[in-house]
């Protein structure tokens, strides 16, 4: 098989359920493509394709509560920023949820199909295999400089060795923030890995899901199940391109020496782990977690033990030993407490939309640029009803995707070949993968870069969209 064929077979022509928004669609996987590598043409994409659903399914997507809710913390966000601190600055900070908040509304009345997801996580997959390609050879090779094309339209500062030094950053503009993209990218592959070798195979230990009357039930029995392997496998081209594809990514995940992306790998394993019933693999993250564990915090001789047998750059990463000279207000613990007293001194309309750094520098005379716990940004900034608000819609779409993953998706929505396992697996891998989005942002912050806010969204969309399509409410 040569390598175009292989690529026509891996992404055919997708059709649309709906006629209408074919172009659309079309449009969507285009911007999901490109997005890493421009931030311009992929948000302007997504920006235009929102807008003409918009147009067309104006009346399905104004009648969406979850819909109302954003236009709610819309209002708010614009009350907290007319009695900012600093109102310009505040200003701009709309810019990073308003926008959103619409592109959001388009894209999950777009999305409306596991084949649609199955889609957009190849894309998305596919796309990664570049941004690693540049990041390894950013570490090893020194590949490094600054490449620009029509000015914004492609912009990319690639420093020797990343950023911060020693971090792989690869075409973003810090580690931290390649970590964040990789963590979703990481989450996907591994579903797609497992699709492609497994079919969907899932162990249940409660019970089997049975179609009846059109929808998925659960019958009650103790034993071991697999579902049926795609009707039409993957190719040998198709699997050893997605097992270098996961790999890559993990290792480029690795070397951003992000502890936070590390901690969302391992949950992603045992999310995985314990869908599928895998046992050894539970057994396998578990010795591998307590280890570095072990290594960086047990007492002696333990600790001695295993820091014969694991590797420094994890054990020392873990306890911070790399970087013993940090000023106190670089700490997050500083910050967090901080926006902490922001938020009580002004609960109910914060600061104002990126207020935090400037009253962070006045205050310790040093600059941060957000406070590393999304909550507790928004809370000092917004406000509490607007910072609960935020998390409660956003929490919503999660926990109606887990009820419509485990209890009652239909089998109307699947338009794809393969059997029902699989569509649940790739739901269940974009659940995952935006779950440990959301826990990133506890620890920090990387909505500041646009395609890591639009992939945010992406995935919440397309969560959302299948959620009301599996109710009959699209």
């Amino acid at each position: 098989m040569t390598f175009k064929p292989w690529i026509a077979s891996l992404m055919p022509s997708q059709p649309h359920p709906n006629a209408q928004l074919q172009t659309h669609w079309n449009v969507a996987q285009l911007s999901v493509l490109l997005l890493p590598f421009s931030s311009l043409l992929g948000s302007a994409g997504l920006l235009l394709v929102a807008i003409g659903v918009w147009q067309k399914r104006f009346q399905h997507v104004v009648r969406r509560p979850l819909n109302w809710g954003l236009a709610v913390l819309s209002l708010l966000l614009l009350l907290s920023t007319a009695l900012a601190f600093k109102q310009i600055d505040a200003l701009l900070g709309l810019f990073n949820f308003l926008p959103f908040f619409f592109v959001f509304a388009g894209l999950s009345e777009l999305i409306q199909t596991p084949a649609q997801l199955r889609r957009l996580a190849w894309l998305l997959v596919i796309s990664s295999v570049p941004v690693v390609a540049i990041g390894l050879g950013q570490q090893f090779f020194g590949l490094a400089g600054h490449v620009q094309i029509l000015w914004i339209l492609v912009d990319w500062s690639i420093d020797p060795t990343g950023t911060p030094p020693g971090r792989m950053a690869s075409i973003f503009f810090y580690a931290n923030v390649l970590a964040s993209y990789l963590a979703i990218t990481l989450t996907l592959s591994l579903g797609l890995w497992i699709e492609a070798f497994f079919g969907g195979q899932r162990s249940v230990v409660s019970g089997q899901w049975s179609a009846v009357s059109g929808q998925l039930q659960l019958k009650t029995q103790n034993s071991k199940v697999k579902t049926s392997p795609p009707s039409t496998p993957h190719s040998l081209l198709t699997r050893l391109f997605i097992t270098i594809a996961m790999f890559g990514n993990a290792i480029a995940l690795i070397l951003t020496n992000s502890r936070n992306a590390w901690a969302i790998a391992v949950f992603a394993c045992l999310a995985y782990a314990l869908y599928l019933g895998w046992r050894w693999l539970l057994l396998g993250v578990g010795v591998v977690v307590s280890s570095a564990l072990g290594a960086a915090f047990a007492p002696p001789p333990g600790r001695d033990w295993l820091r014969a047998i694991v590797p420094a750059f994890f054990w020392a990463r873990l306890t911070d030993q790399l970087y013993t000279d940090r000023p106190v207000a670089q700490l997050r613990s500083t910050q967090w407490h901080f926006a902490w007293s922001l938020a009580q001194q002004r609960p109910l309309t914060g600061w104002g939309l990126r207020n935090f750094s400037p009253l962070y520098q006045a205050q310790m005379q040093y600059f941060i640029g957000h406070p590393h716990n999304l909550l507790l940004m928004l809370s000092a900034e917004t406000g509490f009803p607007s910072a609960l608000l935020f998390f409660g819609l956003v929490g919503w779409v999660v926990v109606q995707g887990s009820l419509l993953l485990y209890d009652q998706m239909p089998l109307s929505i699947s338009t794809t070949s393969h059997h029902d396992g699989n569509d649940r697996l790739v739901y269940f891998s974009y659940l995952v993968a935006f779950t440990g989005c959301a826990l990133f942002s506890f620890l920090d912050i990387t909505l500041f870069d646009v395609r890591i806010n639009l992939l945010g969204w992406l995935l919440l969309a397309a969560i959302a969209g299948v959620v009301y399509q599996g109710k009959g409410k699209g």
